[in-house]
């Protein structure tokens, strides 16, 4: 370790705005090169690697200046990166547990409705979709795909198809607004 980087590191911990900024300009490109190989997607590598140098500047005072910094950073991106893939497995499991949750309320409904007017009104509803829309929604909520199924199905992102599912669902809202008591529970979902 050079003697001007433990000499940073003790300012550093000692708050010097100057030593972090000389730290970060070091470390920061190295740390982005590391947790892309990680994540493999370059805003949210961006965001990792800022989130941990946030963090470096709130526990700086813990920070000893005989370590090598650049393991320090490395091991701390590393664990921020290990994190926010745990996070987005949680949040996946969640979204794809709450989308079967919806499709088999959704099924239920459309089953056990006897009112026929209703069912004519949701399938004119459906057919005033815009075409993409449409064939979102019928994918997800007839077929029972998985956002991720229909993007690749149809060509598109998956964000793509999160806003025709959200542009859909608005839509049909405000079409069968007068039917809204008999969609409450599936909306409490979305």
């Amino acid at each position: 370790m050079a003697i001007e980087e433990s000499e940073l590191l003790e300012a550093f911990s000692n708050g010097d705005n100057a030593a972090f900024e000389k730290l970060f300009n070091m470390y920061y490109e190295p740390a982005c090169r590391y947790v892309i190989r990680i994540i493999r997607d370059s805003d949210t590598t961006e965001e990792i690697v800022q989130a941990t140098f946030v963090n470096l500047w709130e526990k700086r005072s813990m920070i000893r200046s005989d370590i090598s910094f650049k393991s320090y950073v490395f091991r701390a991106a590393y664990n921020t990166a290990l994190n926010y893939i745990k996070h987005r497995k949680v949040v996946s499991t969640y979204v794809s547990k709450k989308q079967d949750r919806i499709v088999e309320i959704q099924r239920e409904f459309v089953s056990h409705q006897p009112d026929f007017e209703l069912q004519k009104r949701i399938k004119d509803a459906l057919e005033d979709l815009p075409p993409q829309c449409q064939r979102v929604f019928r994918l997800s909520r007839e077929e029972g795909l998985k956002y991720h199924e229909i993007a690749e199905e149809l060509g598109i992102s998956k964000k793509t198809v999160e806003v025709h599912m959200g542009k859909a669902l608005k839509l049909l809202r405000a079409s069968l607004k007068d039917y809204l008591v008999f969609f409450l529970p599936i909306i409490t979902l979305l």
